[in-house]
């Protein structure tokens, strides 16, 4: 691999656990696959077959992963699958992402993560499922739609969107406990005696 596709793939794959705790962005991008090609006239890196990238606690797996920058240094990714899935633990919260889809787009210039085709994305035991989901990761804004296509389809659904959202539990620490009962002994016994 040339020096240029080297500083671009760095740049690019560092950019796209967008979602991903803040705190291992520095740490280094590790991928494997069973193909590569770099191809510095295009600013381009392409891995297939069994792609596995992390960084840090963020997991990407596709069948093929495209990365690229402008000509103004921003960074893209296209995964691909069957479907291509990631999984990240939320920055400042014990909470994990896990999403997947046919098509995980990264737009770094937009700053914003799209799943395209029968596309899920859990957190916590929440879920939401639809053809496209959208994040835009300054406004933290999810924009999922559904799909006519998957309704008309033989066997398909309605092609609505489903979400799953769990109550959440109060805080414990926040809820009045009880305070702790003291057992004594009823006046009148004597301990140690039958």
């Amino acid at each position: 691999m040339r020096p240029g596709a080297v500083i671009v793939l760095a740049a690019v794959l560092a950019a796209l656990p967008a979602l991903a705790e803040r705190l291992y962005r520095e740490k280094p991008v590790n991928i494997e696959a069973d193909r590569m090609l770099a191809d510095d006239g295009k600013q381009t890196v392409v891995f297939e077959g069994r792609v596995v990238l992390t960084q840090g606690t963020f997991v990407l797996r596709a069948d093929k992963l495209t990365v690229r920058q402008d000509k103004e240094g921003f960074q893209s990714g296209v995964a691909t699958g069957s479907p291509a899935t990631f999984r990240q633990k939320r920055d400042g919260a014990d909470e994990w992402i896990d999403g997947e889809a046919q098509r995980i787009e990264y737009d770094g210039k937009g700053e914003r993560v799209e799943l395209f085709d029968k596309a899920r994305v859990r957190r916590d035991k929440d879920e939401v499922r639809g053809n496209y989901i959208s994040y835009d990761t300054r406004s933290e804004i999810y924009r999922v739609q559904g799909s006519k296509e998957l309704a008309a389809s033989p066997g398909g659904r309605d092609g609505r969107v489903r979400a799953v959202i769990q109550p959440k539990k109060k805080d414990d620490a926040a809820a009045p406990r009880a305070p702790a009962l003291e057992l004594k002994p009823a006046p009148g016994l004597e301990t140690g005696r039958q």
